[in-house]
């Protein structure tokens, strides 16, 4: 029998708020399936299981705050007998008393909460109710106990047209919430971890060029933006310099597995979330871009998974489409760097021995010196440069 725990979800995260289970005992699971939802200071979490099994029981009631590293449910793996019976206490008692929740059938009037009766909805679900216009309390949840979840609202939205007048940002609460906890990762940052910057300004005239000529026969919607380049080059990069892919953990430095790139998001009600970008060293061009969407679009809706905020080893920001030309980021524990990027600016630029007008931008490393020293950071940033310059390199035919 497993232990399936609280999981970190953040730098500063004690606990989480358990809003809804996604699974019910006796239930199988997968590795990677979304088993419940956690409200954190950043948002509503999908939390993924990492083992294939059973549900044995669940120990955490919907609504309760659980610290992290704290039993959530005991999971019965595959190669365990099936008879074997666990100790019966108050929730297998209530559970074997319980009624089916299974998803109720489809409807074609839902059913509302009865006077005095708490509606059974998770934050992130409400939240975008909140933006669409609906009131939840007329939408048929299919969730655990006949919560509403963010599908129930997103069918609800196709079967009616929102009322644009009731949308409402997120709460001053929330946003409070969420300026601690970056103010908290932030703190513990500077506090902990010595710095040591390093920049650099890159002509960037030849990856412009293959991008312009990679979108010139594609519908708009199917072409590729410059970031997908910048973060594809970070990946590159750090594949011939490890030492800024990881973690810095109990004294010692711990190795990504793979090239897991944070992408620095601004929300729209305010604040910052810095998703992995799932292997971005492997992906194709167009991957890249789907996937990049998808992650703007889900963490701007409140739809991030658990393995999104735990696998990133190095965090990248851009600033450039609010016109910064450089930033001097702070490192988001435990990760143990942090690449910036600015605007593209034009400036004179020598070129075979004739000054011409480039289209440049700066790129900049912060780097925790407890793992790195300069000279590491620069054989990165020369990296980067020469990815970017020779575009041709970025996906080898």
């Amino acid at each position: 029998m497993s232990e399936f725990r609280m999981p970190s979800l953040g730098a500063d995260m004690e606990s989480g708020t358990l809003v809804e289970w996604l699974i019910r005992p006796g239930e199988r699971v997968e590795r990677g399936q979304v088993v419940a939802v956690v409200e954190t200071q950043k948002g509503a979490i999908d939390v993924e299981i990492w083992e294939a099994g059973s549900v044995e029981r669940l120990v955490a009631e919907e609504g309760q705050k659980v610290p992290v590293g704290e039993v959530l449910a005991l999971i019965r793996g595959e190669d365990e007998a099936t008879g074997r019976q666990v100790p019966a206490d108050r929730h297998t008692l209530e559970a074997s008393r319980a009624p089916d929740l299974s998803p109720p059938p489809a409807r074609a009037i839902p059913e509302t909460p009865a006077a005095g009766e708490r509606l059974r909805i998770s934050p992130a679900a409400r939240k975008r109710a909140a933006e669409l216009g609906l009131d939840p309390a007329g939408v048929s949840g299919s969730g655990v106990g006949g919560s509403v979840t963010l599908d129930d609202i997103a069918r609800a939205a196709e079967a009616g047209e929102p009322a644009p007048s009731a949308r409402t940002a997120p709460t001053t609460d929330a946003h409070a919430a969420m300026r601690q906890a970056i103010a908290a990762a932030m703190a513990r940052s500077k506090r902990e971890i010595p710095h040591y910057y390093l920049g650099h300004t890159l002509c960037v005239e030849p990856a412009l060029a293959w991008l312009e000529a990679h979108n010139a026969e594609r519908p708009v919607a199917e072409r590729l933006i410059f970031p997908v380049l910048q973060l594809r080059a970070v990946a590159l990069a750090l594949e011939a310099v490890p030492e800024l892919n990881g973690w810095y953990r109990d004294g010692a430095f711990q190795p990504a597995e793979g090239v897991h790139l944070g992408v620095a998001i601004a929300l729209r009600g305010g604040g910052l979330v810095a998703p992995a970008l799932h292997d971005t060293d492997r992906l194709s061009p167009d991957a890249m871009m789907t996937a990049l969407r998808d992650l703007l679009t889900r963490a701007r809706q409140d739809r991030l998974r658990s393995s999104e905020l735990t696998a990133a080893g190095l965090t990248v920001t851009n600033l450039g489409d609010l016109g910064v030309e450089s930033v001097q980021g702070v490192i988001y524990p435990p990760q143990v760097a942090l690449v910036g990027f600015g605007c593209l600016v034009e400036r004179p630029w020598v070129r075979d021995g004739q000054v011409v007008a480039a289209r440049c931008l700066h790129a900049s490393l912060a780097a925790d010196h407890r793992v790195s020293d300069g000279a590491i950071g620069a054989r990165f940033l020369r990296q980067l440069t020469d990815h970017l310059q020779e575009p041709e390199r970025l996906w080898p035919t």
